[in-house]
């Protein structure tokens, strides 16, 4: 048997990196997904890859309709919606003095924002079958100040208390709400960045599908008395302070 047998997954920023990981580990361990995205040629890609037990539909996070096709569409095919999770995101940076207003709500809308509307859409459906997960992608700068990054920074502590607040409302319908945060994950884009910009105690980039197993964990029965918690995958980077020999 797999670990979430008979469990139907949203996934939000499902179509690469870490969603994709996260798509293909539960399809493995025996749930059906739903992956939303806006990149709609890899989502129906790894859609077609994955087969029977996977849809596509193209998912703007900050739409409250798109919000709403997304949860009908994973009752409509699979029967019903245990577990979301909300993975989208993006990234910018610049001083603060030259952030610009269209940058820092842009960052609001779709790293905060966004989930808060998968929250709100996907929450009956979820006490409707009966309890299940609600996973946010945070970050290790939703845990820690970094320069140039204000909107991130700002997007990402909100994610986390909004997890809490959820957690705790939701606790009593036996929904868990519980958030990651990833450090440097190997992807194309970090990969152009330089080796050595984020130091990392074990010395190298996560994979998306290490951040993956703790999608797979929180999803599953498992981690039936986690929530509200905080789940740090990062090689030990926000634990370090840098020393001079």
């Amino acid at each position: 048997m797999g670990r979430v047998d008979d469990k139907v997954v949203l996934i939000a920023g499902g179509a690469r990196n870490i969603g994709e990981a996260s798509a293909r580990v539960l399809v493995a361990e025996g749930a059906k997904v739903v992956i939303g995205d806006l990149l709609d040629d890899e989502g129906k890609a790894l859609a077609l890859d994955l087969g029977k037990a996977a849809r596509y539909i193209r998912l703007d996070v900050t739409s409250e309709e798109d919000w709403k096709n997304a949860v009908e569409l994973a009752t409509r095919e699979f029967g019903k919606l245990n577990v979301l999770f909300n993975n989208a995101g993006i990234f910018n940076l610049s001083s603060i003095q030259r952030y610009k207003r269209e940058q820092w709500q842009q960052m609001l809308d779709i790293c905060l924002t966004g989930p808060f509307l998968g929250i709100k859409a996907a929450t009956d459906s979820i006490i409707a079958a009966g309890g299940g997960s609600i996973i946010n992608t945070s970050s290790i700068d939703g845990l820690r100040g970094t320069a140039y990054a204000h909107g991130y920074i700002a997007a990402k502590f909100g994610l986390r208390g909004l997890t809490k607040s959820v957690a705790m409302e939701l606790a009593p319908h036996g929904v868990r709400v519980n958030s990651i945060h990833p450090g440097r994950i190997s992807t194309p884009a970090t990969d152009a960045m330089p080796a050595d910009m984020i130091p990392i105690p074990l010395g190298r980039p996560g994979r998306p599908e290490e951040v993956a197993s703790f999608v797979l964990f929180l999803a599953s029965d498992e981690s039936s008395f986690a929530t509200g918690a905080e789940f740090v995958v990062d090689g030990g980077t926000v634990q370090q302070i840098p020393t001079r020999a």
